[in-house]
C-alpha cells in the first residue's frame, strides 16, 4: 500500500491553457494516507475522473507532481506505479474462465500456484461466481463481468492503491449493497488504498472513511460522512449531500440574529462577515420543526416516503422542505422553528464560524 501525495496538480485537455477556466482540474493539494478509504465524490465534469486517472498514471498532470510514499511517480505508468484500477464499464478476457480471469494477474507477477488457488477461491466467493469459475466469461451478463473486474482489482496483494471509476454502474441493485459491504470489510480486514469514484452519495457515504466531495475541478470539502451531513463548508456541499439536500436561505445578519424578510432567527453565535458579502442561512430538512410556533408558511406539497414524510413549504417565497415522522400532523396554520445545533451560516457561499469556540469555518 502507498501514501498517495498530490503536489499542486492542475491539468488542462487543450495544449496551451491561460486561465482557471481552461483547466478541467483546477489546483489540488491532498494527501491519500496509506491504508485510508477514500470517496471522490462528485456530479458528472466535475474532474473526479480526471484526477483519478492523474493517480493511476493513465493522464500526466499539466502541472504539479504525484507521489507515492514520497516518491516522484509522476512520469511512471500504471504498471510501474503498482496500481490496480476497476473501470465503469468491465474490462475482461472474454476467452477466458473466470477463474483464469482472476489468476492472470496473479501468474504474470510469478505468484506461488497454492496462493494463486487459494486467493482466487476467496475472490469467487466474495462476487458470488465460485459456481461459475469455469465458465468462459464470454457467456456472463455485463454485471456478472464487472464482478470478474472487481475481483482482479482484489485478487492482488502487494498492490500499491486499488483505485474504482463508478464500478458498479451496471451492477443490479441489491449486488451493489452486497459488494460494496464486502469492499468495506476487505478494507478492514487488509487495509487496502482504496479510492472510489462515485457521483452517488449512497455508495461515498457507505463505503469511504474519508469523502472527497469535488465541483468544477476543485475539492470543496473533505470530511467523514457525519462531517459533511452536518457541517457543509460549502453550499455545494449541503445540496449535493442529503435526500433531500440543505435548505439554503438567503438572509441578512444583524449581530447574532439571522433576518428572513421580516422574521428573524436566532443564530447559536455571532459571526465576522466581509461587508457587502452575500449571506445564507443553511439548515437540513431534518433540523427544521413544524408546529404553531416560529415563521409562517405555505405548504405545497407532502411526499410520504413510507417511514417518514418530506414537507414542501414557502417560506417567504422560497422552497423549503422539512422532513417529520410519518405519524406526525400538520398544523391548518403552520410554522417553523430551526434546532439551533443544525444551523450554518454562509458568506458567499463558504460556511462561517457562529462563535469563537467552533472550527471547520471559514473566517
Amino acid at each position: 500500500m502507498a501514501r498517495i501525495n498530490l503536489d499542486d496538480i492542475r491539468h488542462a485537455y487543450m495544449a496551451s491553457p491561460r486561465g482557471d477556466g481552461d483547466f478541467a482540474l483546477k489546483r489540488v493539494h491532498h494527501t491519500f494516507d496509506d491504508g485510508g478509504a477514500y470517496a471522490l465524490l462528485g456530479p458528472s465534469g466535475c474532474g473526479k475522473t480526471t484526477l483519478l486517472n492523474i493517480m493511476s498514471g493513465l493522464l500526466k498532470p499539466t502541472e504539479g507532481k504525484i507521489l507515492f510514499d514520497g516518491r516522484d511517480v509522476t512520469g511512471l505508468s500504471t504498471e510501474e506505479r503498482n496500481i490496480a484500477q476497476v473501470f465503469q464499464f468491465p474490462v475482461v478476457y472474454d476467452t477466458m474462465s473466470v477463474r483464469d480471469n482472476l489468476a492472470f494477474p496473479l501468474r504474470n507477477r510469478g505468484v506461488a500456484p497454492d496462493e494463486i488457488e487459494r486467493r482466487v477461491a476467496e475472490i469467487l466467493e466474495m462476487i458470488g461466481l465460485a459456481d461459475r469459475a469455469g465458465q468462459k466469461a464470454r457467456g456472463l451478463t455485463a454485471d456478472d463481468k464487472q464482478k470478474i473486474a472487481l475481483g482482479r482489482g482484489l485478487v492482488r496483494s502487494d498492490v500499491s492503491a486499488i483505485l474504482f471509476d463508478e464500478p458498479l454502474t451496471v451492477i443490479d441493485p441489491h449486488m451493489k449493497w452486497v459488494l460494496r459491504s464486502q469492499l468495506k470489510e476487505l478494507h478492514r480486514r487488509f487495509a487496502f488504498t482504496m479510492v472510489y469514484v462515485t457521483h452517488d452519495q449512497t455508495e461515498a457515504l457507505t463505503f469511504a472513511d474519508q469523502v472527497v466531495v469535488m465541483n468544477d475541478g476543485e475539492i470543496v470539502q473533505i470530511g467523514t460522512p457525519e462531517e459533511l451531513f452536518e457541517r457543509p463548508n460549502h453550499t455545494f456541499v449541503g445540496y449535493f449531500i442529503g435526500s433531500p439536500g440543505m435548505n439554503v436561505i438567503p438572509v441578512d445578519v444583524e449581530g447574532t440574529t439571522a433576518r428572513i424578510g421580516a422574521h428573524r432567527v436566532a443564530l447559536p453565535g455571532g459571526a465576522a462577515i466581509d461587508a457587502g458579502a452575500r449571506t445564507e442561512l443553511g439548515v437540513r430538512p431534518e433540523h427544521v420543526r413544524i408546529g404553531n410556533q416560529g415563521i409562517p408558511v405555505q405548504i405545497d406539497r407532502v411526499e410520504d416516503t413510507g417511514r417518514r414524510k418530506i414537507v414542501h413549504a414557502l417560506l417567504d417565497g422560497r422552497q423549503i422542505a422539512a422532513i417529520v415522522p410519518e405519524d406526525a400532523g400538520v398544523p391548518a396554520e403552520p410554522r417553523v422553528t430551526f434546532d439551533a445545533a443544525g444551523i450554518n451560516l454562509y458568506a458567499n457561499s463558504w460556511r462561517v464560524a457562529l462563535g469563537p469556540a467552533e472550527e471547520g469555518a471559514r473566517p
